[in-house]
Formats: C-alpha cells, structure tokens, sequence
C-alpha cells in the first residue's frame, strides 16, 4: 500500500445508502484538487452531518486534516487526524497527517511516536522511512542545541552577576549573547528552565542600567507568545515589581519595561481569546485575573508620588493600546467598564496636573494629552446612554471634589481637568463647563497676576472656544479678554495663547469665505505673528506648539495658506517642531497641512440649489478664489520642496499615543493630495512616502486608510512598485489596494485599484498568489461587467495579468462558467484598448491550457469573425495577439485547425505570412506549416 501526500484526499466505494456522503466527498475532493481548500472543507463538513458511517468519518476527518494542513493551521490538522484514529486506529493515512500536523507544531516527540507506529503499520514504506530519519536528525539536533546551550545560559549569568566584572566588555557581550538567545523560543524556554527568570531577577536588583536592559530584553523573549511562561514569570518576579519598573528616571529602562508589559498583556489576551490554551497548549491560571491585576497596578503607577514623567505616559500609553476593544464588533467591553470604575479618578489626576509643581506629580509635556487620549478612547468604548451617564457622573463628582472647597489651588485643578475632557472626550467637557461657577472662574482668572493661573485658565478658554455649544458665549464674554491678553501681556507664554483663542473664533466660518468672524485683514495679521513666534526657536517647544494650533486654525483662510507656503522659514521650524519631543504639536501640524493642501472633504454645490438657496434667502458657502485646482497645485509643489514628505514619515513613525487615529487620517489625506499629480510622485517616493503610507493604509479610520490606500494605488500606477516598495513591502500594498475594491468606494478608487493591482500581477507569481490570498478574483470578476468602459478595460488587464497563474487557469477551464467566453466577446468590443487586454488574455490562456481552445468555438457564434477582425486589425499589437490564438487553435487539434482552414481565416493567414518579418509573419507562417503537416493544404510549388 502506498500512501498519499498529506494534500492528497482518498476517495473511497459508496456505502448503500450513502450516496450524499458519498457525493459530497467526491466533491470536496474535486474542490481539493482545484486548490480551493476552503471549499473542500465546507463539502466535508456537510457529508459528516449526514450520519456518514464510522468508516466514511475517519476518511472525512483525515481529509480534513489534509484541507488544514494545506492552510497552514496546524492546530486544527491534528485534532481532525486524532479524530480520524480514534474511528480507526490503525489509520496509517491518519497517522501520517497527524506527525505532519505536530511536527509544524515543534511537537518532535510526539511525531516520532506517530511515525513508528506508521513504519510498524507498513514497515516497506520509504515515506515514512524518510521522515522517521529527517525528524530523528531534528530531534538529535534539538538535544544537542540544548545541553550546548545548558552551560552557555550557566556561563553568562555567572560572567552577569560577578562584582569583579563590573562594566567589562566580556559583561557587555555576555548581556548581549542572553538577549540573543532568548530571541529564539528553544532558548528562551532553555533560560527559562535553568531558574533563568530568578537570575534575571538579580540583575533588576543590581539597579545598574545596562544590566536592567539586558534583563527586560531577554524577559521579553521569555514571555513573548508564551502564557504560560509568562504567568509563572510574573509570579516570581511580582506584578508590582514588574510594573514599578516603569517609574524609573532612566528612559531607557522605563521604555524596555513598557515593552515587556505590551509583550505579557499580549501573552495573556491570547491567553483569554483562545480559552487560556497558550502556544504550548497547558491549562493555566485564568489569565483575566491576571490582566486585572495588572491593569490595577499601572492605573496605582499614575498616581504615584515619585514616579517619573516619562513612566507615567508609558503606563498611559500601555492602557491605551490594552484596553478599549479592537474592535466595536466585539461586544465586551467589561475591561472598559472595571477601568473606568477603578480608575478614572487617576486618570483625571493625570490629566489635571500642572506641569512640574512641588508637591505635585511629575509629568511631561505629553501626559496631559495622553490622559486625554486614554479618557477618549473609555468613553468611545461605552455601548448605551447608562454607561456614559456613569462616566459624566464620575467626571462631574471628581471636578466637584476639586472645585468646592479646595480654595485656588482646588479651581486651577478643576479648571485643568476640564481643560483635559476638551481635548478627549468633548461630551464631558461641555457638560463639565456647565457646572455651576467653571465658567465665570475661568473668565475671572484669565485677568490674574500670575503667570501660572493665567495659563491655565487660558488654556481652558481656548479649548472651550473650538465647542460649538461655548463659541457664542465665548464670542460675546471672551474676545475682548483676550484681545486684551494679547495686546498687555509681557509674556509670550500668555500672548501666544490669546493669539491661539482669537485664531479659533476668528476661522469660526471654516472655509466659507462669506462667513468671517474678525475685520478684512486680521486673520492674516494673526497668522504672521503666529508664524513669527513659531520661527522663534528662542521660545520653548511647549509654548510655539500653540503658534502651530493658530495655524491650525487660521489657513481655513486661502490667504493665510498663500502667505504661509511662501513662508520657507515657517514651514522648516514646522516640520522641525513636528520631529521634537512635543508630541502634542502632531495634530495640529496635520491640521493645518491638510488646509493648505485642501485635503478635506469638499463638494461643489449644484448650481441649482445653491439658486434655490439664493431665492429662499439661506445662506450659500462660498469658495475663496484662492482655493481653486491652480492655486492648490502650487501649494503642494511648495511644501513638497520645504521637505513635507520626510516630516510626515516621521509623525507616521511616532510611537505617541497622540498619533491617533483622526490624526493618522489627516496625515493620509495629505498624503493623497501629494500624490495627486503625476509629476510630484517621484519626490514622494524619493523621502520614503511609500514607506510611510503602509501603515496608514492598514490602521485607522475607514476613511483614512482608504485615502492612504489610494495613494499606494496612484503610486503603485505611475512608479516601478519594487523601486517604490522595496523587498518584502511590496506584499504589503497588495490588502489595501484589494479593499479599495469593494462597492463602498468610488469609481475613481476601483479604476486606480484595479490599475495598480494590474501592474503587480504582472511582477511575480509570489505576488499574483497574495491577490489570490486575498480572495479579490471576484472583485474584479465583477468589475469587468461594469458600465464605465475604463474601469471594465482595467479589470479585464487586471484578471489577464491574473490568469498567468494556475489557480485562474483552472478557473477558466472549470466547468459551466463564461469566463472565456467574456474574454472572447471583449475582444471582438470597438474599444481598442479593451480589446487588446481581452486578445492578450485569450492568447495567453490557450497557450498554457491547450483545452480551452476547443471550447473557444463553443462560446460563441461570432467566434471567428471575432478572430478575422483580430488577424485584419490594423493594430500590429491586435493582429499578432490574434495570430497567436490562431496558431495555439491550431496546433491543439486537427478539426479546429480544419474549421480555420476551410474559413476566410486561411487566406488571411496566406497574406500575413508574406509581409514584412515580423512576429506577426511567423505566427501565421507556423499556422499554415501545421496545417500542412495535418494535411489539410498543400505548399505552392515554390514551397511556401
């Protein structure tokens, strides 16, 4: 007996009675064969709920064993292989699939069992004779790794905790060997059985840097992807202590905790996803319990006296990225809701500090703005009315706390903690302004003699005037405040501000030219003082942030946006700024490049309702002169020169939580007005543009990562892709582009789409595979019947690109489907273009698959007019496209080549094979030779 592959489903004789079962198996077999594994399993599936015999179930599970083990799940191949031996036990088939499957799974003892039980089965069997020996040698190679390894880990940890050693290079290399080591997960698992985590440890303790690095690193490798590991490190280690890691002055080590923290949170949510089976498959403690634990000590971490700045936003930014849900499907959001009730009050703590006070809690210029994000982020996860009242309660009842009986002191936290809500979740905000007296003080204290009550309530002022419910009020009580704050003060920091608060309400009309707030020419004296104190790199990064919100503001205005593009200097201090430290300043930089770049959402009114609006006396949008195509493309071409591109793919890289995901939207609608002529492409793509557009495209709103996605599409079309997206990156553009395809988006996308995903379709078959993978055949199947001709001619270059791959010939080839016959109608079509991709597949696909040629006549009556008018075309391109399909219906069979011959086909062929040399004449010349050799004509008397 021999036995077939693992991608090789046995067909087996129909049990009476069994014709569905057996049928559908048939027809799994088939789908199996075409490569659709999917399928095949769904047929399985089907033919086991038939009440399928014990002996069909065991063929049925080992044949899907064979489906899982071709998609790569490995998991899923073993258990549906031990289901086919538990029906049979001396499945040899199954066996075979199942040391397959454990073997992937790095399980090599387990497989080997399995093997000898196959070998003892069919001792002649010289596939499993091979894989007995190849898995023996991975297995001796494995034992000797590790007892090689055993005294490696024993070595450096020795070298790592001897006092003589202290700062020698041999410590430094042996720090470097353990992180190396524990990258890989035999290693890791080495150091972790060798009382690895107890050692390193030590090395915390040391309270040296370089030694707490190297223990966070090889930490990392330890828990990465493994739970269980990870549980009992945190177990060893303590929770607390790992978290208090954070804290520390030194940077480096309070970013290497972080990191370790987001590899154990990951550890242990896949922990709780897959019903706490981890990587190696042991039951262990529930990794919830230890998620909340965790996420108690990093909210206890925000409110500690003696905590670093830089620890604080990291344990900000941890909660971020861990709790809210991935996704709004999901319908827990219990995590959200125990955070909340645990610890929101922190998090307003945070969020209302001042910065280095004494006495207060140490913050950075980011940690306000982080705690804004975070509180964003809770408050967008709650599902229902009576969750985000619980949240205004818990907000309004802490500003209370502060603002009623703590004297000044009280008022400035409550003021800045509502300062906080505005710039997260505004809802609160608002209401939290309503509250009796908030207001009037922030009026009042924007008039004190102090410096440090005056910014905050400035601040506050600002972030309520952006409210549409606070602008009028604002409008009516505040602009002669700040005016006054503007033109008196003697310090920047407080001038600044003002300027920043006039700036809101003076572009309150946004890009409506008709509606503006301030008298003919302030806007503009506004926005030159703001681009003054920006170029003043005297003035701290924090305080010009606030020139850049200005700005922010102020180009709704197309004569701000003139002046500001001119403004080289301005612009490099902008996107110097964006690159500092003051990460806060990234939203308001996207901002106000998306205003000159006029990348927001903008639809011309149709001319008739803006008469209807005229008669009924409704006010009309007005587009500044400024803003038509013209003077727009201008702008791009200057910021493109001032060096645009290489400082947003710098803002993309930020690790901040600032870079949200509307900020990650501004930046890619930017992004695709860059790119929108043709010429600038080249520049984009020089400062690494189609690098940073990659993960914009995959993170983000919808919105935005379609406009990132259609600028990948743009330069994907105009651009060599492999110069474009060098090595592995070009994989990458394929699922964006993909998602462009679907109905919700314009022609304009689909067309670009379809374009791009033409030009990589024809690079490489790895890159034909991925379309593939990412199942847009269909997609693009249907836009070949679209109305629009230029998208219809794209999908069908697209798909002939497509069907140089097995997959897609075997599509065409299947059965009762009129995927030829399209392409043989597109090719008799009056559009050129159409006709030369539709003649260009057709050749291609009787080329590789002789068969189709056969059917070509069974398609359609007008086949060979269609064929004659291709051979006439005075298109040399056409006419050696239908030279060639004329040649590969020859050469496949005698009577179509009999059908040609008898047809007006042969005297055109006569003719051709006469002109000029070209490719052209050779085929019709290899034609008319075959024909010869058929007998179906005979050669002149000259030969020919």
């Amino acid at each position: 007996m021999t036995v077939s592959g693992p991608g090789t489903p046995e067909p087996r004789p129909a049990a009476p009675g069994a014709s569905s079962v057996e049928q559908l198996r048939k027809e799994g077999n088939e789908l199996f064969k075409c490569g659709d594994y999917e399928g095949a399993l769904t047929a399985y599936t089907q033919a086991l709920g038939l009440g399928a015999t014990p002996q069909d179930q065991a063929i049925l599970h080992r044949n899907r064993a064979a489906c899982h083990l071709k998609l790569e799940d490995y998991d899923k191949a073993e258990t549906e292989a031990s289901k086919a031996i538990e029906k049979d036990g001396g499945d040899v088939k199954a066996l075979y699939r199942r040391s397959q499957a454990l073997e992937k799974l790095g399980r090599l003892d387990q497989a080997v069992l399995d093997l000898q039980r196959c070998v003892s089965l069919e001792p002649k069997n010289k596939v499993f004779q091979e894989a007995l020996r190849n898995i023996g040698g991975q297995i001796q190679e494995k034992v000797r790794y590790m007892s090689s390894t055993d005294a490696k880990v024993e070595q450096m940890f020795q070298i790592l905790l001897d006092p003589q050693e202290k700062g020698t290079e041999k410590k430094q290399k042996a720090s470097q060997n353990l992180v190396v080591l524990a990258r890989e997960d035999a290693g890791a698992e080495k150091i972790f059985r060798s009382n690895g985590v107890q050692l390193l440890q030590q090395l915390l303790d040391t309270g040296e840097a370089d030694l707490m690095l190297a223990a966070l690193r090889t930490l990392v490798g330890i828990c990465s992807e493994h739970q269980s590991r990870t549980v009992a490190t945190l177990s060893v280690l303590g929770t607390r202590r790992v978290v208090s890691i954070l804290g520390v002055e030194n940077q480096a080590v309070s970013l290497a905790a972080c990191h370790l923290l987001q590899v154990i949170f990951d550890a242990l949510k896949e922990g709780v996803k897959k019903g706490f089976r981890g990587k190696e498959g042991a039951i262990i403690v529930d990794p919830a319990r230890e998620l909340k634990i965790l996420i108690s000590n990093l909210l206890e971490l925000l409110t500690e006296v003696g905590v670093s700045g830089q620890g604080r936003d990291n344990a900000l930014t941890l909660l971020i990225k861990t709790v809210p849900r991935k996704s709004l499907k999901d319908p827990n959001n219990s995590l959200t809701l125990w955070v909340i009730d645990q610890g929101l009050k922190k998090i307003l703590e945070v969020g209302g500090s001042v910065q280095d006070p004494p006495g207060e809690l140490m913050v950075t210029a980011n940690s306000r703005m982080s705690a804004s994000v975070l509180l964003s982020k809770l408050f967008d996860d709650l599902k229902c009315d009576a969750e985000r009242e619980n949240f205004h309660r818990l907000c309004e009842n802490y500003i209370k706390s502060w603002f009623e009986g703590q004297g000044l002191a009280g008022k400035l936290r409550a003021i800045q903690t509502v300062s906080c809500l505005l710039q997260g979740p505004c809802e609160a905000g608002n209401r939290a302004l309503e509250l009796s007296g908030v207001m009037e003080s922030v009026i009042a204290l924007c008039a004190s003699e102090q410096e440090e009550e005056q910014l905050v309530a400035v601040e506050a002022l600002i972030h309520a005037a952006g409210k549409a419910k606070r602008a009028s009020f604002i409008t009516a009580n505040g602009v002669s405040l700040l005016k006054d704050l503007y033109k008196r003060s003697e310090k920047d920091s407080i001038r600044i501000r003002a300027l920043v608060g006039l700036c809101k309400l003076g572009s309150a009309g946004g890009t409506d030219f008709s509606m503006k707030q301030f008298a003919e020419g302030s806007t503009l004296k506004l926005a030159k003082q703001c681009r003054k104190w920006l170029c003043n790199d005297q003035i701290d990064a924090g305080t010009r942030r606030w020139a850049v919100e200005g700005l922010a503001y102020l180009t709704f205005d197309a004569d701000v946006k003139e002046e500001f593009v001119e403004d080289e200097a301005a612009l490099k201090a902008l996107f110097q700024l964006s690159r500092s430290e003051e990460r806060s300043v990234l939203f308001a930089v996207a901002s106000a490049l998306v205003n000159c770049t006029n990348s927001y959402d903008y639809e011309e009114p149709d001319p008739k309702m803006v008469e209807l609006a005229k008669y009924a006396k409704q006010h009309v949008p007005e587009q500044h002169p400024k803003d038509k195509a013209g003077f727009v493309r201008a702008r791009v071409k200057k910021l493109l020169a001032a060096g645009v591109v290489s400082a947003m793919t710098c803002m993309v890289k930020t690790e901040s939580p600032v870079l949200t995901n509307s900020c990650r939207e501004l930046l890619s609608r930017v992004f695709l007005a860059l790119v929108d002529d043709v010429e600038d492409r080249g520049t984009v793509v020089a400062q690494g543009g189609g690098k940073a557009l990659l993960p914009l495209a995959l993170e983000g709103t919808d919105v935005g990562q379609t406009k990132a996605a259609q600028a990948l599409a743009k330069l994907t079309i105009t651009s060599n892709p492999e110069m474009t997206f060098p090595g592995e990156r070009i994989y990458e553009v394929v699922r964006p582009l993909v998602s462009l395809l679907h109905l919700n988006c314009s022609g304009l996308q689909n067309f670009e789409a379809l374009m791009a995903l033409t030009n990589l379709a024809g690079i490489s078959e790895r890159l034909r595979q991925k379309i593939l993978k990412e199942k847009a055949v269909p997609m693009i199947e249907g836009y070949m019947f679209e109305e629009h001709e230029m998208i219809r001619r794209a999908a069908t270059e697209c798909m002939c690109n497509l069907a140089m791959s097995k997959e897609v010939q075997d599509l065409f080839e299947a059965k009762g489907n009129d995927r030829l016959k399209l392409l043989v109608l597109y090719s008799g079509e009056d559009d050129e273009l159409l006709r030369r991709a539709a003649a260009g597949g057709l050749a291609m696909l009787t080329s590789m698959r002789p068969s189709l040629c056969s059917r070509i006549p069974q398609v359609t009556t007008h086949w060979l007019e269609i064929l004659q008018a291709l051979l006439l075309s005075s298109n040399q391109e056409l006419q050696h496209r239908g030279a060639v399909v004329a040649l590969n219906m020859v050469e496949a069979s005698k009577d179509i080549a009999s059908s040609l011959m008898e047809s007006e086909v042969l005297e055109i062929l006569s003719v051709l094979a006469k002109g000029k040399e070209s490719p052209v004449t050779r085929a019709a010349a290899a034609c008319l030779a075959k024909a010869v050799e058929y007998g179906l004509i005979k050669p002149n008397q000259d030969g020919e």
